[in-house]
């Protein structure tokens, strides 16, 4: 059994081809296909993070309205660049957002991914010290933010306050209890992944990873994924993690699927980013009888207790929610997913 959710990376665009041509467009089609999610039975609906590009940016007013709109699905993102972040700010962002949704927040964070400006981080008041890298940092307000989840008084009340204070020391408010076990970390390599372990972070791994063997990209995740298991038993936490993994799936079902992906697929594919080695994985895009077949190969779908379907939100919610519908029905019973 596996928790099938989206990934949607919240795209727009003027041209007539798209159906999302303004910020508005996107928001407004993001709430509703979780909604349509949510029908249909998936059990998440997570948007990517990007500054500086026409794609969602600030997470939490989203969050905070889908989960106003919706009852049971798991609401998440993938992933919030902590470069960017002040945490004191976020813990009380997202402590309100899912108190909201009623406890349902899976939030995803990381380091964050490409740049679309040079040193955009800067812009919003942040820069490494001395001797420390912009990962460095990213990775130092991520655990300044886990501790800030944790509801522990820090700040001394002033003596006189504008309203009655409990005793002791203060802590950020509102708390949401429970959401430190539901915080993700975004990982793009063997070593961040043993990290976030020993950190006590859930592991999302997405279509992109540092290449660090040569081998298949499900193959180097799978073992990823295998890697930070076992330094999670080593840390002693005392629960068990969640791990996630991003795929886009597309069952060819009809004659506008075939237009849209039925031209084949490359297979796994190599390059450099962020002066990296990396390998991103292939799509899948076949008849349903040959998709299972492809994904039953797929050894870090195995490994993983979540899969997150990237989906295509420029051609809309219909369209992304009858691709949702196909994985659940068509393709997830034949795998045991479901």
């Amino acid at each position: 059994m596996k928790k099938i959710g989206f990934l949607s990376f919240g795209h727009w665009s003027p041209s007539p081809q798209s159906a999302t041509r303004s910020a508005g467009d996107t928001l407004l089609h993001s709430i509703d296909l979780a909604v349509a999610a949510e029908d249909l039975g998936a059990d998440g609906a997570y948007f990517r993070v990007h500054h500086f590009t026409r794609q969602l940016a600030s997470p939490f007013p989203l969050l905070a309205a889908v989960g106003a709109r919706t009852k049971s699905i798991e609401i998440g993102t993938g992933v919030i660049d902590m470069r960017y972040e002040n945490p004191f700010y976020m813990v009380e962002d997202a402590g309100a957002a899912d108190l909201i949704s009623g406890g349902r927040l899976q939030l995803g964070i990381s380091r964050g991914s490409p740049e679309q400006v040079v040193e955009g981080w800067r812009h919003f008041g942040y820069a490494p010290t001395e001797g420390q890298t912009d990962a460095d940092m990213g990775r130092a307000h991520a655990e300044v933010f886990l501790d800030l989840l944790k509801g522990e008084g820090f700040a001394r009340p002033s003596p006189r306050p504008m309203f009655p204070n409990p005793p002791g020391l203060l802590r950020l408010e509102p708390h949401a209890d429970g959401l430190r076990r539901r915080i993700w970390w975004g990982s793009a390599s063997n070593a961040t992944a043993l990290w976030a372990a020993e950190q006590g972070m859930n592991l999302q791994s997405s279509t992109l990873k540092a290449d660090e063997t040569g081998e298949p990209f499900h193959v180097q995740q799978a073992d990823q994924i295998r890697r930070y298991r076992r330094a999670w038993g080593e840390a002693g936490h005392a629960w068990q993690p969640r791990v996630s993994v991003s795929r886009s799936i597309f069952p060819l079902m009809d004659d506008r699927d075939r237009s849209y992906f039925g031209q084949g697929d490359a297979g796994d594919q190599r390059g450099v980013i962020d002066d990296m080695r990396a390998i991103f994985g292939r799509s899948y895009a076949a008849a349903p009888e040959a998709l299972i077949e492809e994904l039953r190969a797929d050894e870090a779908i195995a490994e993983a207790d979540t899969l997150l379907l990237t989906v295509p939100n420029q051609l809309g919610v219909d369209y992304c929610a009858h691709v949702i519908e196909a994985v659940l029905h068509d393709i997830a019973p034949a795998l045991g997913w479901r």
